[in-house]
């Protein structure tokens, strides 16, 4: 059993699920998170009309899955990534998991 962990913008969540059902993964969670990226430049000229650290509604998307699926749903992030090049990647996570009560 692996746990995967994917984390987007709000505006790709529906892709996520797309990539999930792709993957064969029927059960999952879901949960907004508010992401931040700060951005901190030495050069104050090319900071000129910066206003603080930058803020982004995001959401992490997770679930116990088999081998197979979170490796397949790793290769359709990477697939995504590679082919558009974005600001706001996907990220996705594969974990072991130990032991389980189930």
């Amino acid at each position: 059993m692996k746990f995967l962990i994917v984390t987007c913008i709000k505006e790709y969540q529906e892709l996520v699920f797309k990539i999930f059902s792709q993957a064969g993964i029927r059960a999952y969670s879901t949960t907004d998170i508010v992401g931040f990226k700060d951005q901190q430049n030495s050069n104050m000229l090319e900071d000129w009309f910066a206003s603080g650290d930058e803020q982004f509604d995001s959401c992490m998307l997770f679930s116990f899955t088999t081998e197979i699926n979170a490796n397949k749903a790793m290769e359709l992030v990477l697939q995504y990534n590679q082919n558009n090049h974005t600001n706001f990647p996907l990220r996705a996570f594969i974990v072991a998991v130990e032991k389980s009560s189930f």
